[in-house]
C-alpha cells in the first residue's frame, strides 16, 4: 500500500511520526560527521518505497539539486546509499543501505583504519628516533630517563592502535557478531 492511497488523517499521523524519527536521524548523523541536512535526506530515503531520483529527493525536501547532490554523494561516499539501476530510467536512482551493521562496520573500518595507520607510521618513526638518542647516550642521565618514558608511552599508543586493527578486522570478518550477536528483528 502506498502513502498517498492512505487517508489525509492516517498520512498526516504517519508523516508526524516518520519525521520525528528523520530528525533523530539527522541529529545523530554528526556521529559520522555528516551534516543535519544530509541525515535528513538518508532519513527520506530510509522512508521512500522505491529508489528516488535527486530531482524528487529535491521536491520531498524542499532543497536545491546541488545540496541534494552533495548529500547524496556524501552519503554514497560512506556507504550508506547505493545507486541503483531501474529499466527505462536515464536518472540516477538512490536507496539507502537498510544493513544498519555493515554501514556502521564500512564507516568505522574506512575511518579507523586511516587514524590506525597514520598514527602507527607516525608513532613507529617516533621510537626509532628516540631509540637512536638513547643509543647515543649521554651525560645527562635525566635526558635518558624522559626519552624512555617518552619511547615507553608510545609503545602503550602502538599496542593500542594494534588492538584497534584487529578490533577493524573483527567487524569486517562479522567475528564480532560472534561476541556481540546482532539483535532478532520480531515483526
Amino acid at each position: 500500500m502506498s502513502l498517498y492511497q492512505l487517508g489525509d488523517e492516517q498520512q498526516a499521523s504517519l508523516q508526524k511520526i516518520r519525521k520525528r524519527v528523520i530528525e533523530a536521524i539527522g541529529k545523530n548523523m554528526d556521529l559520522y560527521g555528516i551534516t543535519l541536512s544530509a541525515g535528513h535526506l538518508y532519513g527520506l530515503l530510509f522512508f521512500a518505497d522505491k529508489p528516488m531520483t535527486l530531482d524528487e529527493m529535491g521536491r520531498e525536501m524542499e532543497m536545491s539539486k546541488t545540496s541534494m547532490s552533495t548529500g547524496v554523494r556524501t552519503l554514497l561516499d560512506l556507504k550508506m546509499v547505493n545507486k541503483v539501476w531501474s529499466k527505462g530510467s536515464r536518472k540516477d536512482l538512490y536507496e539507502v543501505e537498510y544493513d544498519w551493521h555493515q554501514t556502521f562496520t564500512d564507516f568505522f573500518a574506512i575511518k579507523w583504519r586511516k587514524a590506525v595507520e597514520t598514527n602507527l607510521l607516525v608513532l613507529r618513526k617516533a621510537i626509532d628516533e628516540l631509540n637512536r638518542l638513547i643509543e647515543q647516550g649521554g651525560e645527562y642521565d635525566e635526558f635518558k630517563a624522559i626519552l624512555q618514558q617518552d619511547r615507553l608511552k608510545m609503545k602503550q599508543a602502538v599496542a593500542y592502535y594494534k588492538w584497534l586493527d584487529r578490533l577493524i578486522d573483527s567487524l569486517e570478518s562479522e567475528e564480532i557478531y560472534k561476541l556481540i550477536p546482532k539483535e532478532e528483528v520480531q515483526d
